[in-house]
């Protein structure tokens, strides 16, 4: 049985890029940028342990859709043409509630690697 709460409402933010994850102890909008680095897809992920491919000039990815997979998860199609990986929910929840370490431990691999979320681009806004 699953004890992972599930959200009781899912919003897409198209023009902020962000995904609401309405739970009963919280409202959580994580951004694109946020989601698309930490996919749970091959490409991200890697196909076993330390394989993992850092996720680098992805500020400015947007979002264009989000699936239900079954019961257990949600496909979500980023602009970039990125949409493999399912997001299930208990991974959500934790991407959710677990915010601040995971963005810190993320920010800090990028910095490791000398690596940037802008690409060498300009960002603006």
């Amino acid at each position: 049985m699953n004890t992972t709460p599930l959200p009781s409402d899912i919003k897409l933010h198209l023009k902020s890029r962000t995904l609401e994850l309405v739970y009963a102890d919280g409202n959580f909008e994580l951004t694109a940028e946020y989601l698309r680095v930490h996919s749970p897809s091959a490409e991200v992920r890697g196909h076993g342990i330390g394989q993992g491919v850092l996720q680098t000039g992805k500020k400015l990815v947007g979002l264009k859709q989000v699936v239900p997979a079954g019961n257990y998860a949600l496909k979500i199609v980023f602009d970039d043409g990125h949409d493999s990986g399912l997001f299930t929910w208990e991974y959500l929840y934790d991407l959710a509630h677990d915010h601040d370490r995971y963005w810190n431990d993320y920010l800090r691999q990028l910095e490791a690697a000398g690596a940037s979320r802008d690409g060498g681009l300009i960002a603006r806004g």
